[in-house]
């Protein structure tokens, strides 16, 4: 085993101080020193070598992959490796060539000041991220952790929560956590103010929706009014059996073709943070309408590709799970996607036509999987009384590839 010669080592806004005897004696030792201005700051003036993070910070890591062989020691805040640089160190270094020291986490140190347990948060960065990734974790009594991008963000979150009907949550804005600076700004959404805090900032949000707010699940079936549409949508009941036969898991990628208004891939990056998904559509009106219903419901990182299948679709991430809600007829579309699907993936393709039922009887005939037919109904009212009213019948295929 190659012994470490890159130490990454939390420190906390009480600087050198506040270092356990390990770490200080690995920054002791280092050779060369990168890190953040502000961290470097920290470390009293001598000869050795500094580097500060550039960005894009890539470069500044490949500049740390080319030091193998010196004693080089990365200072990195709190935790390194939760939504830290060592995460992405460790993509380039094998992990037998690093030794990392963490320090308390701005989560940890938001949960002590606040009496939170850390395992019942939601612990989110928004560095880099629009704010209204929060809108997928609002529900009752939710806790949530937030890394601000900067003095502003508390404000945008505030406006953010306000706009789903969760402005009276409780906010803390907790500033320069764990240093001789740390200060605590607290309210609500409803009345906080414009004004930015301090840029070192950790936002701590107790969810309380507002009276008549109705809260939205993250798991598959919302009701069809929470997404914006123009009719083109796959319904709640039949949404959450073709979620059921995607199999929604962390880190995989879905394909979501013909995706209308972007109903499946937004309830599969719904289920869990770390799901990924690609919404090709090529009406430029639902193309819109996707775009903001990502945004509503917290899908902040769906990837939205203009097009037509199968063109679009070469050079798109590998999936892990394909749905094939339009398109279906098109020339070349079933069979493209399930040529891309990784071993192990799972294709779901619904049907409303007979053209498209004619399809996916013809790929059950030779492929297998497992073919139903869905048939909803809904009480409605019908003058002074109430009765069923059919919803079109689906024909769904599901497979899984060996």
């Amino acid at each position: 085993m190659t012994a470490p010669w890159l130490s990454v080592v939390g420190i906390g806004e009480d600087g050198v101080a506040g270092l356990g005897t390990v770490a200080r004696a690995v920054v002791d030792s280092a050779t060369t020193l990168v890190g953040g201005a502000r961290h470097l700051a920290m470390l009293p003036e001598d000869a050795r070598p500094r580097h500060v993070w550039r960005s894009p910070i890539e470069q500044s890591l490949e500049s740390v992959a080319a030091l193998r062989g010196q004693r080089v020691c990365v200072l990195a805040s709190g935790d390194p490796f939760w939504f830290g640089v060592a995460t992405s160190l460790a993509r380039r270094i094998p992990v037998d060539e690093m030794m990392v020291l963490p320090a308390p986490s701005a989560f940890s140190l938001a949960c002590a000041r606040l009496g939170w347990a850390v395992q019942e948060v939601e612990a989110l960065s928004l560095h880099g991220r629009p704010t209204t990734l929060v809108n997928a974790f609002l529900q009752p009594d939710a806790h949530l952790v937030l890394l601000c991008t900067d003095g502003r963000t508390p404000a945008l979150v505030a406006r953010a929560l306000c706009l789903q009907g969760y402005g009276p949550s409780r906010l803390v804005a907790l500033q320069n956590l764990g240093g001789p600076r740390e200060r605590v700004v607290e309210g609500h959404a409803v009345s906080w103010p414009a004004e930015p805090v301090d840029d070192l900032c950790t936002l701590a949000v107790e969810c309380r929706p507002a009276r008549g707010t109705a809260p939205l699940a993250r798991t598959p079936g919302l009701p069809d009014d929470a997404f914006r549409h123009d009719g083109q949508l796959t319904k709640r009941e039949v949404r959450a059996a073709t979620l059921a036969a995607l199999m929604p898991m962390p880190g995989q990628m879905l394909w979501d073709v013909g995706a209308g208004c972007g109903s499946v891939a937004i309830e599969w990056m719904r289920s869990h943070r770390r799901c990924r998904a690609i919404a090709v559509e090529n009406d430029a009106d639902r193309l819109a309408i996707l775009t903001e219903n990502a945004a509503t419901l917290g899908a902040a990182g769906l990837e939205i590709v203009a097009g037509t299948a199968p063109d679009v679709l070469g050079g798109l991430t590998r999936p892990d799970a394909v749905f094939i809600g339009g398109g279906l007829t098109t020339q070349g579309v079933f069979d493209t996607c399930w040529r891309s699907l990784r071993a192990g993936g799972r294709l779901v393709a619904n049907a409303v036509t007979l053209e498209g039922e004619g399809v996916l009887v013809d790929r059950h005939a030779r492929i297998g999987g497992r073919l139903v037919r869905l048939a909803i109904s809904r009480a409605e009212s019908l003058g002074p009384h109430t009765a069923w009213r059919c919803l079109r019948p689906v024909t769904q295929l599901a497979l899984t590839k060996s």
